[in-house]
């Protein structure tokens, strides 16, 4: 999907930046960046495409690097449970999204590959 700076791309890529800076800053999201970390040792960024939070855990949908998403299933009140975690490739991924989460993810790819691209 090609970007072409919409009010609704602005607003999702600050959306974006705002929730990676919270996943490797935050005290609350440490866990979550542990997991992360064991599960995808080669990740250099990471941005959360959605969050589901259940009654008794949270689903999050992460973009590791440029390539993959992240399923990854947390407990929210008992830190012993292991998390599930599960992947699958972009192309996979977009399989079956709405268009507004294929803009969402677009605008993620592109910040992690400035990021990916920064890091060089």
């Amino acid at each position: 999907m090609k970007l072409i700076g919409s009010k609704l791309e602005q607003e999702l890529r600050e959306q974006l930046i705002i929730s990676n800076q919270s996943l490797f800053k935050s005290e609350e999201k440490r866990r979550l960046v542990e997991v992360i970390k064991n599960s995808f040792p080669e990740m250099k960024t990471a941005y959360i495409v959605n969050w589901i939070p259940e009654q008794g855990e949270d689903i999050y949908k992460i973009l590791i690097n440029d390539s993959l998403i992240a399923d990854i299933e947390l407990d929210r009140y008992n830190n012993e449970i292991e998390p599930i975690v599960e992947s699958k490739d972009v192309p996979q991924y977009l399989h079956g999204l709405s268009k507004q989460n294929r803009i969402k993810l677009a605008v993620a790819l592109d910040l992690a590959k400035q990021e990916l691209k920064n890091m060089k």
